[in-house]
């Protein structure tokens, strides 16, 4: 197997949860194999470096060797090797900070056993 389809080879190394979505990538332009954008039909090479705009990352992958089978994770990484630089993994880091976000004891929505208290103490009122 000298080459394989783009999207065969994303989905195959789990970038992808489907083929469907790795051929939606590619149609979008999110796929950049060696500096160019790709195309799913556009075949894979050993050594290709390939970029994947997963908004707001931009990951690098370094394809080690060809598959068009889908195999598992364990066996996945012998096909592909991460070379993502630091300052983009930092980038999803502040994203998901900033998006779970973290809250005080007492702010924000009160607990269930916070709402009961405070029931019990409007009836008392009344």
């Amino acid at each position: 197997m000298s080459d394989t389809r783009i999207d065969k080879w994303l989905w195959a190394v789990r970038i992808f949860k489907t083929r469907s979505q790795a051929a939606e990538a590619c149609k979008k332009k999110r796929v950049v194999l060696n500096g160019v954008e790709a195309k799913s039909s556009r075949t894979v090479k050993i050594d290709d470096v390939i970029e994947v705009k997963k908004l707001p990352v931009l990951y690098r992958y370094k394809v080690l060797d060809l598959l068009e089978k889908r195999v598992s994770a364990k066996l996945a990484v012998n096909y592909v090797k991460d070379i993502t630089p630091d300052q983009e993994i930092v980038k999803l880091d502040l994203m998901r900070m900033d998006s779970t976000g973290s809250r005080e004891r007492g702010a924000g929505r009160p607990t269930k056993r916070d709402r009961r208290i405070i029931d019990k103490w409007q009836d008392a009122e009344e």
